[in-house]
C-alpha cells in the first residue's frame, strides 16, 4: 500500500531538539570528560617529570628537605595546568567526538533531530567553565604561584636570597633607578637615581643609602647625596646632602611594583598590570607601548583558546565519520600547531608595531573561532 505525500514527509522531517535531553547530555559529557581528565593528566605528569629533572638537584644540593620540593611541584602545577587545557580541550574534543563518528552515534543522533551544534553541548558548556578558570588562572593564581615557586627555588639555593643589583629605566627614558640590594615592599639600599631632561640631558642625580616607596605618595629616600647638573647635563654642580629626601608620584610615578614588573617577562604579567603600567606611563615609548598592549590583548584572547579548540573540534573531528581516531588527533595537532605559529607571527609583528596591537594580540583566536562557529552551522554530514 503508497503512502501519501503527508505520512513520507511526517518520517523524514523530524523536528530538531534544542531543549534538555538528560540522557544524551549525560552520556556525551560523561565520555568526554573521561578523556579529558586522561589527556590533563597526562600532560600534567609531562610538566611534572620536566620540573623534577631541571630543577631537583638545586634542592639536593642545598640539603631541602623533600617537603620544600613538592610545595615547589605544587607552586608550578598551576601555570602547567594553565598552557595544556587549551589543548587537552582540543584532543578531548575531537577524540570524543571521532569515537562518536566512528560508531555512528553522531549520524544516529542527527537522525534523531539533534543537531551537530548540539551534539556538542555539553562539551560547548564544560569549554566555557574552562575558559573562566583559565582567566581565573591568568590573572590571579597563576602569577603569585610562579613568583612563590622562584622565591622558594632561589632562597633554598642561597638562603639570604633577595633580588641584587637591579637596574630599572622608566617608560618614559627619563628615569633610570640602580638597587644595590632591592626587596619589594622594603627599605632597599645603595639606591642611585638618574633623571633625564629631552634629549637625554642629565638633570640631575641622587645616591641614598636606602629608600622606600609609599604607596599613592612618591619615594622617600634616607641620606641623600642630591646633584644638579646645567641645562646640557655636562656640567656638575654643587651636591647637596639630605637626611631625608622625597619624591611625590607625579614626579617619579612608578612604584616597587613597577619595577619589579618590569624585571619580568611581560608575557608573565596579568592583563591589569600591563594596563595599568600603560595608563599610568601616557610618555611611555612608542616600542615599549606596542609590546606591552600586544601582550594584553593577546592575554585577553588566551583563555577563549578552550572554546576555540571545542568549535573547531566538533566538526572537523565528525567530518569523516568512519576515519578514526587517529586521523582526529593528527588533525587537533596540525589545528594546535597552526594556531600557536599564527598567534605568534602576529604577536611577533604587533611588538614591532608593524600591526595594530588589538588586531596582532585579538585576530588570531577571533578568526578561529569563527572559522569554527561556521564550521558547526554549515557542516554537512
Amino acid at each position: 500500500m503508497s503512502k501519501s505525500a503527508n505520512d513520507y514527509k511526517s518520517l523524514v522531517l523530524i523536528p530538531r531538539k534544542w531543549g534538555l535531553l538528560p540522557t544524551l547530555d549525560m552520556y556525551i559529557l560523561r565520555e568526554f570528560l573521561i578523556k579529558l581528565s586522561i589527556l590533563v593528566l597526562v600532560f600534567v605528569i609531562l610538566f611534572i617529570l620536566s620540573d623534577v629533572f631541571n630543577d631537583l638537584d638545586n634542592f639536593l644540593e642545598a640539603g631541602a628537605p623533600l617537603s620544600d620540593f613538592l610545595m615547589y611541584l605544587m607552586l608550578k602545577l598551576p601555570g602547567n595546568v594553565r598552557f595544556v587545557m587549551p589543548i587537552a580541550m582540543l584532543l578531548g574534543c575531537m577524540w570524543t567526538m571521532a569515537a562518536f563518528g566512528k560508531n555512528l552515534e553522531v549520524t544516529a543522533m542527527r537522525a534523531s533531530g539533534v543537531s551537530l551544534f548540539r551534539c556538542g553541548g555539553p562539551i560547548l558548556l564544560v569549554g566555557f567553565a574552562v575558559t573562566l578558570l583559565n582567566i581565573y588562572f591568568n590573572e590571579a593564581l597563576v602569577p603569585y604561584t610562579e613568583r612563590e615557586a622562584l622565591v622558594l627555588r632561589e632562597s633554598t639555593a642561597n638562603r639570604s636570597f633577595e633580588q641584587n643589583m637591579l637596574t630599572y629605566r622608566s617608560p618614559d627614558n627619563q628615569r633610570n633607578w640602580f638597587f644595590r640590594s632591592f626587596v619589594n615592599g622594603k627599605k632597599n639600599s645603595g639606591v642611585m637615581l638618574k633623571k633625564y631632561r629631552e634629549h637625554n640631558a642629565l638633570e640631575w642625580d641622587l645616591a641614598a643609602q636606602r629608600a622606600e616607596y609609599k604607596p599613592g605618595e612618591g619615594w622617600l629616600f634616607h641620606n641623600v647625596i642630591y646633584t644638579p647638573y646645567s641645562r646640557d647635563g655636562l656640567m656638575q654642580k654643587k651636591s647637596i646632602r639630605h637626611k631625608t629626601f622625597f619624591l611625590p608620584v607625579d614626579q617619579v610615578p612608578e612604584s616597587d611594583n613597577d619595577i619589579v614588573n618590569a624585571i619580568k617577562d611581560e608575557e608573565e604579567l596579568p592583563t591589569w598590570v600591563i594596563w595599568s603600567l600603560v595608563q599610568r606611563n601616557p610618555d611611555m615609548a612608542d616600542r615599549m607601548q606596542n609590546i606591552y598592549m600586544t601582550v594584553f590583548y593577546y592575554r585577553l584572547a588566551f583563555p577563549w583558546a578552550c572554546f576555540l579548540a571545542v568549535f573547531l573540534g566538533i566538526p572537523l573531528a565528525t567530518k569523516n565519520e568512519r576515519s578514526g581516531n587517529l586521523l582526529a588527533l593528527i588533525m587537533a595537532v596540525v589545528i594546535i600547531v597552526i594556531y600557536i605559529v599564527i598567534a605568534q607571527v602576529f604577536m611577533v609583528l604587533g611588538k614591532q608595531g608593524l600591526l595594530p596591537a588589538p588586531i596582532a594580540g585579538l585576530m588570531p583566536t577571533i578568526a578561529f573561532i569563527i572559522y569554527g562557529y561556521c564550521k558547526v552551522f554549515y557542516h554537512k554530514a
